[in-house]
């Protein structure tokens, strides 16, 4: 006999709920279920994925909305030592044809609402065998010749199903960037770096002290959609530690409101796009979220957004992450002594929580030059963000150039520009690609667009650079009003008050703001500031 040599597989999650007794449900759409039918099912659906052939080796793709199904997925398909692919189903069509037919899969796990979406790309697909539809109500739509429908195949298989062991560095995860050049590329991840991105976010999170405290009595609700980067890995938190779970399905924000109010939602992340539609729902104007925790991260959140968030009791903060990291680096905790001393307690207390936060346990997170020396923590010297943590992707599958750029030097290099406070802080200056170079000096359009969303009547900015004959660069601002009176004037004085001020110099004011309806975002909800640079670029400016 010899000792259990306890592999970091994802399977290992579902022991604690179930040994602690769990008494929390999984709520999606009608559904409800407690932690024993969920593991059940989990076991249900691999038994019968393993009838249909799929194993160790095999990809199993998915077109879901946020449901109990993906959460089954999550678990059963890596499980079975296969690899789960999750496809952004925002994508275009021949984008979505891609990723499918680059990942390898050969099984489609398909919503009734996206059976036209795969009859367009059919053609484009040919190593896909196999449909399971994917409906909630019962009644798959015709048009894929389906192999079997996702709840009746669950009921009819066995579950006693015992899943298999092996090496704890088995891809289980596979999904694809949303770059706005190029085609897009695959990240990948191990079941070991899965159950340690769990694992050091559990840890970290467990260390708030005055924003973000977790415990058993948690509800979980995601808005960020499932198929992007694991839903920031926290449906695997919540499963291991036995949370409430809630699952909206399609994301529509009055809808999500009301979910969260009737179910005691407390925890959620999302994109500022998100966190800005949730409190446009009239329902929201009064409601009081009961210090609803949301997380947000993709992009910087604006400083008045915030603040509308905390007016209605939501505990605001943000993280940091890409892709590429599974995603979670860092996370903005408030240190209450990183409080002390300060003037105004509840604006440096807002300060933390719009930073990109301090790393997360085991995340080796650096600020370099060119030389790859570190530059000073000091709040003002800044360089490339690059790091190590125990869950970042290896590289890009079936891309070995891409992977070994992404890994230049030993570190991966994340392409966005930041700075260390003293207090061990991150906070982001720009990605370098949306950096703005005038006249040889660095303009934030990152600290441009939150001066200009704190102006009244300012619903969302981008700012951007256009070409200059004389300063190379300048910044165009591009301003969607809430309040129908504001005009492009009143934006370029608020940002000349805050040059006389000294908040800004006063070549980073923006020569030209522009009044537009909309701003171009990518597909899961970040602006689009490549396809709004080449809209607004110079002869063609509109406005």
């Amino acid at each position: 006999m010899e000792p259990y040599n306890y592999p970091l597989l994802l399977k290992q999650l579902l022991s604690s709920p179930i040994a602690q007794r769990s008494r929390k449900e999984i709520v999606s759409g009608g559904h409800r279920f407690t932690y024993p039918d969920l593991v059940g099912r989990i076991h249900r659906l691999g038994s019968a994925l393993h009838r249909m052939g799929i194993g160790i080796g095999g990809t199993v793709a998915v077109l879901d909305w946020d449901t109990h199904r993906y959460l089954e997925s999550y678990f059963a398909v890596p499980m079975l030592g296969a690899t789960l692919m999750t496809v952004n189903v925002r994508l275009s069509p021949d984008q979505v044809a891609y990723v499918i037919d680059h990942s390898g899969a050969e099984t489609l796990f398909v919503h009734n609402d996206f059976v036209p979406l795969i009859q367009q790309i059919r053609a484009q697909l040919p190593r896909v065998k196999r449909f399971v539809c994917l409906c909630d109500d019962g009644a798959p739509v015709a048009g894929l010749g389906w192999d079997a429908e996702y709840e009746a195949l669950v009921a009819g298989a066995e579950g006693a199903f015992e899943f298999p062991e092996f090496d704890e560095n088995t891809r289980a995860t596979l999904y694809y960037t949303t770059g706005t050049t190029g085609a897009p590329k695959g990240v990948y991840f191990s079941h070991r770096q899965l159950v340690l991105h769990c694992l050091t976010v559990l840890s970290t999170i467990s260390q708030a002290a005055e924003n973000g405290r977790f415990s058993r009595n948690d509800v979980y609700m995601p808005l960020t959609p499932m198929f992007h980067a694991h839903a920031w890995g926290y449906p695997y938190i919540a499963t291991l530690c036995g949370w409430k779970q809630v699952f909206g399905g399609k994301f529509d924000p009055a809808a999500a409101v009301a979910l969260a109010l009737r179910e005691g939602v407390t925890f959620s992340h999302c994109v500022p796009t998100i966190l800005d539609m949730v409190l446009n729902v009239p329902a929201a104007a009064s409601a009081d979220f009961g210090r609803w925790k949301v997380l947000i991260g993709g992009s910087a959140l604006p400083r008045a957004l915030a603040r509308r968030a905390q007016a209605r009791n939501i505990d605001v903060y943000c993280g940091y992450g890409m892709s590429e990291t599974a995603p979670l680096i860092s996370l903005a905790q408030v240190k209450t002594d990183a409080l002390e001393g300060a003037a105004d307690i509840d604006e440096r207390d807002l300060d933390l929580r719009l930073t990109q936060g301090m790393p997360i346990l085991l995340a080796q997170v650096r600020v370099v030059d060119e030389a790859m020396r570190d530059v000073p923590q000091d709040g003002q010297s800044v360089g490339e963000v690059v790091l190590r943590t125990p869950h970042v992707t290896q590289g890009y599958h079936d891309n070995p150039e891409a992977g070994a750029k992404l890994w230049a030097g030993g570190w991966m290099h994340t392409g966005d520009i930041g700075r260390f406070d003293s207090d061990g802080y991150l906070q982001l200056i720009d990605r370098q690609k949306d950096a703005i170079k005038t006249g040889g000096e660095w303009i934030s359009s990152i600290t441009l667009e939150d001066l200009i969303g704190q102006l009244p009547g300012v619903r969302e900015v981008a700012v951007i650079a256009i070409d200059d004959d004389k300063w190379g660069e300048r910044p165009l601002a591009l301003v969607v009003a809430r309040d129908p009176g504001l005009d492009a004037g009143q934006v370029q004085a608020h940002l000349l008050s805050a040059a006389q001020r000294g908040v800004i110099p006063r070549y980073a004011v923006p020569d030209r703001c522009v009044l537009v309806q909309e701003l171009e975002k990518t597909s899961v909800g970040k602006l689009d500031k490549k396809r709004l640079r080449d809209l607004y670029a110079r002869p063609a400016l509109p406005g």
